[in-house]
């Protein structure tokens, strides 16, 4: 065990500095203001009282400046009883999630103009996905071919077609969801 004696607690002591609370409540504030500037269906997941649901609510109707201010202020005084660490958990993972999402969704397009460009892309998407429909995915690649080849010749002017480009992409997107659920 340790033998050094310990110092007695500072009598004089009584909790966090007031920098310390200032910072905290200045904290619970901009919470509260990334909580006004939510949608309403977002807001409606959250897991928030009724009392700093309506404030919440109101702050977004208010178009006075001042009157804002003053009801954000209240929101920040809410805030108080909120559990404010799944608030920011949510919030953080809305923010990364569709992040992830776009990141996903890039990764899709990419692939397919990969495969529509070559077929050597194609052999390797069937070395991932063994129990692929080969047949299907091919004649969505042709048919995605031809609509660009149709569309590189269309006068200025005309819409180009994207129908078959659009249905190889949501192909696409059912065979990653297929991935990550296995």
């Amino acid at each position: 065990m340790n033998d050094t004696p310990q110092a007695p607690p500072d009598p004089k002591y009584s909790g966090p500095s007031k920098s310390q609370v200032k910072r905290d409540m200045q904290a619970l504030l901009d919470l509260g203001r990334e909580l006004i500037a939510l949608a309403p269906a977002q807001l409606a997941q959250l897991p928030l009282e009724e009392s700093l649901r309506d404030a919440i609510a109101l702050a977004q109707r208010i178009n006075s400046h001042e009157g804002r201010r003053r009801q954000t202020h209240y929101v920040g005084k809410l805030m108080r009883h909120a559990d404010a660490q799944a608030l920011r958990t949510q919030l953080d993972l809305w923010a990364n999630g569709s992040r992830a999402q776009a990141r996903a969704m890039q990764r899709l397009e990419t692939l397919r103009d990969r495969l529509l460009a070559d077929d050597e892309t194609l052999t390797e998407l069937l070395d991932t996905f063994p129990g692929l429909d080969i047949q299907a995915l091919r004649a969505q690649i042709r048919a995605a071919r031809k609509e660009a080849r149709e569309n590189a010749v269309l006068p200025d002017g005309r819409e180009p077609m994207r129908k078959h480009y659009r249905a190889l992409f949501q192909a696409l997107k059912k065979l990653e969801f297929k991935e990550e659920a296995q």
